[in-house]
């Protein structure tokens, strides 16, 4: 009885230790509360690359930087409306983008819009991009990270010779409002640097941040950079490669959101934007619509 009765508190015991070590799952955190449905966030995964390429030192190092990552992270988000009128955010958003020279809309009464890509990698679809734009004589923005421009150098440069803005979307497209400023700091400026060794060309000073997430730090440190942080006003989920909404789906949801001033987010992994944006850019010029750049 008595080996019974060790055997059987040896038993409870590695129990109860293998409840204390065991792993523990993450609840992810939720978004902004909002009744409307017509909320627009948008996450955007990019693939691990076997070999990723590594950050360029920063032109200045600053050692005595704090390590405390940026606080109060959020994640872009807005309320769409079926006027084609701006859509709305929270006015202490507003209000805060607008302290940190930031924008989402370019409101303005001549019915200029501005096209965007986010080049986190290639899947073949950019040329056509390219090749779409060029016949249209549209210029867009190109924000890209440091795997896009090391590995399609030659699109980069055809960008840049096209007279397209180049810009920033980090190297290595981190969650920026975890990183310290030092950090932070690091992923703008080595972008900045290989874009300039790869083309003689100063990067336009615009930045966008993976997956829409943001703090106060990143704005502010953003602008300190002399860079302008650009969010969006229409966009939907078409960064997923093996999940396509379809060009018609693509077209019908640009067509039904647009407004004047709109930055229009795309991806340029996306077959079903690549597909429909002739036709939503000659119909969008049927419409008075005015295709241009942030500095335009």
């Amino acid at each position: 009885m008595k080996k019974s009765s060790i055997y059987l508190w040896i038993a409870l015991l590695l129990i109860i230790l293998g409840t204390l070590g065991g792993c523990k799952h993450n609840v992810p955190t939720p978004s902004p509360s909002n009744s409307n449905t017509n909320s627009d966030s948008i996450s955007e995964n990019i693939p691990p690359q076997e070999n990723p390429p590594q950050p360029q030192p920063p032109v200045e190092t600053q050692p005595s930087e704090p390590s405390t990552p940026a606080s109060s992270s959020a994640s872009w988000w807005f309320t769409r409306n079926a006027n084609h009128q701006t859509p709305a955010v929270p006015s202490q958003i507003a209000a805060l983008l607008a302290a940190n020279n930031g924008f989402y809309v370019l409101p303005n009464n001549e019915k200029k819009i501005y096209l965007t890509f986010d080049c986190g990698y290639e899947l073949g679809n950019t040329p056509s991009i390219l090749d779409t734009l060029d016949r249209h004589q549209i210029k867009a923005a190109f924000f890209m990270t440091g795997q896009f421009i090391q590995t399609q150098p030659e699109l980069v440069k055809r960008m840049q010779a096209s007279g397209h803005l180049v810009c920033n979307h980090t190297w290595n497209h981190p969650d920026l409002p975890t990183l310290s400023q030092a950090k932070f700091n690091q992923e703008i400026t080595s972008l900045e640097q290989r874009y300039n060794q790869l083309t003689g060309a100063q990067l336009a000073h615009y930045l966008r941040p993976p997956n829409g997430n943001y703090s106060p730090d990143t704005l502010k440190w953003a602008n300190e950079l002399g860079y302008r942080t650009v969010f969006w006003s229409i966009a939907f989920q078409d960064w997923d490669p093996s999940n396509q909404p379809g060009a018609e789906y693509s077209y019908q949801h640009i067509m039904a959101n647009i407004h004047p001033g709109a930055v229009i987010l795309l991806h340029v992994v996306s077959k079903s934007d690549t597909d429909a944006l002739d036709r939503i850019i000659t119909d969008l010029q049927k419409q008075g619509y005015v295709f241009s750049t942030f500095n335009g």
